[in-house]
């Protein structure tokens, strides 16, 4: 599909109502916006992973593909791209998962070619069951999980998938956070979500989040469409993170504030020390090799070498610790940005 993708659009002596240049400029917006989006995700109706040609396939065979092309021949033929883009990317808006990884979480071989809803609700199934329903029952088509939708045994596509998360997060239409450790009466301030590595780009990166308990119940019974606008969320997510609202609501990825997002994630942790580095890629809009294997002290350094070079914020060298091998100016881990830099007197 990569190599086939062409956009398409109507010149402007074309007969407008012509249906085969209708559906190539339809074709063509399909093929680019997928290309944005994800390699892998699951249909909420049929509980079926698809890849982008199985996607297209259904948008093509489906009732909102047939009802465009209606419009098409019908409007105004000056208002047909505008209207194609709208509508195909209202098909193929999705939703991502955040969530702390759990015991028996299902990998893409566990559920390639096979719906989940038909399989056991233990552990992690249970967990991406509830996740595509919930997705289902607010109207949108496909569903994104980082446990089986990444093919984590192709270095190259994990390579990708830790290149893009970030603006996935940011692309999707909803973020679910599912906190399996928060009762439907408990402030989730103590959740492990809070303490976990890559979930601090997932709760920067999405525009629109809700929070959902343990027996996947809105947080606080909070009908909003959107928890971050909540203030009383907001006040919350201030004390679980120590990140103002102002980044909690409209975060930018880059080199600004690059000390403050040091410490965002300097009490965090990951299952693999060199990820504390890798999921903090997004946040800084850095494009790095991902070199599982590595030490975490040289993920770091290559990080903050990166961060020095480009931001020229040299209070990423105030902290007080244990000496990076990688760099004598740099800390062996991310620890030591848990303490504000000195001011200047």
């Amino acid at each position: 599909m990569r190599g086939r993708s062409q956009v398409v659009t109507l010149s402007s002596n074309a007969s407008p109502g012509t249906h085969v240049d209708i559906k190539q400029v339809i074709r063509g917006v399909a093929f680019e916006i997928l290309k944005t989006l994800p390699t892998r995700v699951l249909h909420t109706g049929t509980g079926i992973l698809c890849n982008w040609d199985a996607q297209l396939s259904n948008f093509l065979s489906s009732q909102q593909y047939n009802q465009l092309l209606s419009s098409c021949a019908t409007c105004d033929p000056a208002q047909q791209t505008r209207l194609i883009h709208i509508e195909v990317s209202r098909y193929f808006r999705f939703v991502t998962l955040s969530h702390r990884w759990g015991s028996g979480e299902p990998l893409l071989r566990d559920i390639e070619g096979r719906s989940i809803y038909v399989m056991s609700t233990n552990g992690g199934f249970g967990k991406l069951q509830a996740f595509c329903a919930i997705a289902g029952e607010q109207d949108y088509l496909w569903a994104w999980s980082d446990t089986c939708c990444i093919d984590k045994d192709s270095s190259a596509e994990l390579q990708e998938a830790i290149g893009s998360m970030f603006v996935w997060y940011r692309r999707s239409a909803l973020t679910i956070t599912y906190l399996s450790d928060v009762s439907d009466t408990n402030s989730f301030l103590s959740s492990e979500w809070f303490e976990r590595g890559w979930t601090l780009q997932e709760l920067l990166a999405p525009e629109r989040l809700l929070f959902y308990t343990q027996t996947w119940s809105l947080y606080m019974n909070l009908r909003s469409s959107n928890h971050k606008t909540d203030v009383a969320v907001l006040e919350e997510l201030g004390r679980a993170t120590g990140i103002e609202s102002r980044f909690l609501t409209n975060f930018s990825p880059g080199m600004d504030d690059a000390r403050s997002r040091l410490q965002w994630a300097s009490s965090r942790r990951t299952t693999r020390p060199e990820d504390i580095a890798y999921s903090l890629f997004g946040i800084f809009d850095i494009h790095l090799p991902v070199l599982y294997g590595e030490s975490a002290e040289n993920a770091l350094g290559r990080l903050l070498a990166v961060i020095i070079s480009q931001s020229g914020d040299i209070s990423v060298l105030d902290w007080v610790g244990e000496a990076s091998r990688f760099h004598s100016c740099f800390p062996a881990e991310i620890s030591p940005y848990q303490t504000p830099p000195v001011l200047p007197s």
